[in-house]
């Protein structure tokens, strides 16, 4: 499985996300991914006008999570039913 963190440079919300996301991805091995939506936007100006407005936002396996906030519970649920 793959976490992705939306972000963007200057949101406090998002690098609190970061804080949380590292230690489970480490607990459950696996992949963090990191997207700077207004970087992205260069290539790829879709994810910012869906996701822009909502960050943070976690993807699981390219799949919406979670936004706003990291809900941990959810993701370690999801987390151990694919083990």
């Amino acid at each position: 499985m793959v976490i992705t963190l939306l972000t963007r440079a200057g949101c406090p919300a998002c690098a609190r996300a970061l804080e949380e996301l590292q230690p489970v991805s480490v607990e459950y091995d696996t992949a963090l991914e990191i997207v700077d939506v207004d970087a992205a936007a260069a290539h790829d100006p879709a994810l910012r006008a869906e996701f822009g407005d909502r960050l943070p936002v976690v993807l699981l396996d390219e799949r919406e999570h979670s936004y706003g906030e990291v809900d941990m519970p959810r993701l370690r649920a999801d987390l151990d039913a694919a083990r």
